[in-house]
């Protein structure tokens, strides 16, 4: 069934629907009505507005383009699967939580609280702002992507980032299994207590960066405002720029071209660092 240029304001209007496509329409109205959506199966929405809570929860195999969610738009996308959103924005707070099978593609994402607790999350050439981006998930991909907020990425697991630009900070805090290609990531205190995380021909910015690692790897990459950096990790670092200063790191080896201090004050430091030809410990 199609559904063509409505407006729809009362609760669960389309509750446990199903193979239902809308186009144009609108979900708007003083009646506020929640849930629009809800146990419904085989959805899609095309060139639609909505500005009331909580559309689609506990729904299999929705289908969302060129769509705008607003900031009333507030828990969007809940305990749902098999989701495809493409030239969308979605700018409701806390817009995907527990789901799992998503394909993101070409959307604006402005949404603090974005994607907690979900699994299998695909996401490329798109943009995104909130605080705590994808807290708590597992099975991410991310290309061409573009990030704007704290927090981003803590205790998630198996991801990858490809040609992705993160601004962040505190990000991938307790994160296992990522790999980070070809990206700039700028922001303060990374990757504390990560486990198994690579970072390969990527430029990385901020003070204290990868402390507290485990397997943490960096292959060709660049350091700037790196200071007190590798505190107490297990690391092996070929990096192509200088860095400030390396503070305890527990062991492994680090290549780079200069470093300003060594900091050497933790008796079960054991990392191998060679600066311009000459190894030091």
């Amino acid at each position: 069934m199609v559904i063509e240029n409505k407006t729809f304001q009362k609760e669960r209007e389309f509750y446990d629907s199903r193979d239902i496509e809308l186009v144009s329409c609108r979900f708007e109205g003083e009646e506020d009505g929640e849930s629009a959506f809800k146990e419904s199966r085989e959805i899609r929405i095309r060139s639609c507005y909505f500005d009331l809570r909580y559309p689609f929860w506990h729904d299999t195999g929705v289908e969302i383009s060129d769509t705008l969610l607003t900031p009333n738009c507030r828990a969007a996308l809940w305990y749902s699967d098999k989701i495809r959103i493409t030239d969308s924005r979605l700018h409701g707070i806390k817009t995907l939580r527990e789901c799992g099978d998503v394909s993101i593609l070409g959307c604006d994402i402005i949404s603090p609280e974005f994607g907690w607790f979900s699994r299998g999350i695909d996401i490329s050439d798109s943009t995104a702002e909130g605080e705590y981006f994808m807290m708590r998930s597992k099975d991410l991909s991310f290309k061409n992507f573009t990030l704007n907020g704290k927090y981003s990425f803590q205790y998630i697991e198996n991801a990858t980032f490809e040609n992705c630009t993160l601004n962040t900070k505190d990000a991938f805090w307790h994160a296992k299994n990522i790999t980070v290609r070809n990206s700039v990531v700028n922001g303060e205190y990374l990757a504390w207590y990560a486990e198994n995380i690579t970072f390969e021909n990527c430029k990385i910015s901020g003070t204290q960066p990868l402390c507290y690692c485990r397997g943490l790897r960096l292959i060709n990459c660049e350091m700037e405002g790196a200071d007190l950096a590798f505190e107490r990790s297990e690391v092996e670092a070929s990096l192509t720029t200088p860095v400030i200063s390396i503070k305890n790191p527990l062991s492994g080896s680090i290549t780079l071209p200069a470093v300003g201090e060594i900091i050497s004050d933790y008796p079960e430091f054991d990392c191998k660092i060679k600066v311009s030809g000459k190894t030091s410990q």
